[in-house]
C-alpha cells in the first residue's frame, strides 16, 4: 500500500462520536427510502420519486448505510462490522477504507470521472433549453413512458412545441431518449464517448447524476455527501417532471408551462438554484476522486 501520496488513515472517530453520526444519517434518508419501500410493498408505483431509485442503481439499503469516508478511521469495537464491507481493512487502531482495494476497471473510471466533473465545472452553464428533453421523448412517440398519467396537451400540441422551441440539451443519458423523430432536431448530437465536450453545470439531469458520483465513489464518499446528492436529485426531479408534457397535478405536482414565457422563466430560475447548489457538492467530489486518483499514482 503506497503511503506518501495518500496516507490511509487522515483523521480517526473516536467510539463516542462516530455513531452518532451514523444514526443522523439513517434518520435522513430514511424519509425517502420509507415511502418507496412502501409503495414497493404495496406494488404502487410514483411516476417523480420511484426514478430515484429505479435509474439510479443504487439500493435503498446501500443508501442507508453510513460511510465515513476516505481517511476516516473508526474506532472502538463496534466498527469491526465495517470489515465485512468490500474494501475496509485495520490500520493502526481504527477500520478504514483502502483506497488502493479498486481493480484497475474501477480506476479508470475514477480517471474518468475527474475529467468529466472538471470539465463541468470549468464550462460555463448553458440556459435556456426549458426542459424540452422530456417533450423530445413524447415528440411523435406511439407510446410514452408513463402510460398511466394523461398529457397536458394532445400530440399535436405537443410536436409544434417541440418544433417551435427545439432541444438543446447537452446531456447524453437523456438525448438517448428522445423519439427517433426527436433526435435530428437536438441542437447536437451527442454520443457517450463525448460527454466530455458536453456536460455543463446548468443541466438538471447533469446535476441530478451528482447523486450518482457520489455514490459510485462509496466507500471513500462521505455518506452525508451522497445523501445531499439525493436531496439535490429529488428536489430536480420535481422540477423536471412539472416541466414535462405530463400532467402530475394530481399528485401535487403543479406543471411549469414552458410553452409561455412565465413558465420559461420559472424553470430557468429554478435550474440557476439547482446551478447554485451542485456546484460546492460537484467541487467536494471533483477534489474527492482527484484523492483517489493521486492514491493509485
Amino acid at each position: 500500500m503506497r503511503m506518501h501520496h495518500c496516507p490511509v488513515i487522515q483523521e480517526s472517530l473516536p467510539e463516542a462520536v462516530w455513531p452518532s453520526r451514523r444514526a443522523a444519517h439513517e434518520e435522513r434518508v430514511a424519509q425517502w427510502i420509507e415511502p418507496h419501500l412502501q409503495r414497493a410493498a404495496g406494488r404502487r408505483k410514483h411516476p417523480v420519486y420511484d426514478f430515484l431509485f429505479e435509474y439510479y442503481s443504487f439500493r435503498p439499503g446501500w443508501l442507508r448505510r453510513w460511510h465515513p469516508g476516505l481517511g476516516v478511521a473508526l474506532q472502538g469495537e463496534s466498527a469491526r462490522e465495517y470489515l465485512a464491507y468490500p474494501g475496509y481493512i485495520e490500520a493502526g487502531d481504527g477500520i478504514v477504507a483502502d483506497p488502493t482495494f479498486w481493480k484497475p476497471e474501477r480506476r479508470e473510471f475514477g480517471r474518468w470521472l475527474v475529467t468529466l466533473l472538471r470539465n463541468t465545472t470549468e464550462r460555463t452553464g448553458l440556459y435556456g433549453c426549458f426542459g424540452m428533453h422530456e417533450w423530445a421523448m413524447v415528440y411523435r412517440a406511439p407510446e410514452v413512458r408513463h402510460p398511466a398519467w394523461p398529457l397536458r396537451m394532445e400530440p399535436g400540441q405537443i410536436a409544434q412545441i417541440v418544433e417551435a422551441q427545439p432541444p438543446r440539451c447537452t446531456h447524453f443519458d437523456a438525448f438517448r431518449f428522445f423519439t427517433a423523430e426527436a433526435r435530428p432536431l437536438n441542437r447536437w448530437q451527442l454520443e457517450r464517448t463525448s460527454m466530455h465536450d458536453f456536460e455543463q453545470p446548468a443541466c438538471l439531469h447533469a446535476n441530478m447524476d451528482l447523486y450518482k458520483w457520489a455514490y459510485k465513489l462509496a466507500p471513500f464518499t462521505p455518506s452525508e455527501w451522497i445523501a445531499d446528492g439525493f436531496a439535490l436529485a429529488m428536489d430536480i426531479r420535481e422540477v423536471d417532471m412539472r416541466a414535462s408534457p405530463y400532467d402530475f397535478s394530481a399528485l401535487g405536482f403543479a406543471p411549469i408551462e414552458i410553452e409561455t414565457p412565465a413558465g420559461r422563466a420559472l424553470y430557468e430560475e429554478h435550474q440557476r438554484d439547482f446551478a447554485r447548489r451542485a456546484s460546492p457538492l460537484r467541487e467536494r467530489l471533483l477534489a474527492l476522486a482527484e484523492r483517489l486518483v493521486q492514491c493509485w499514482e
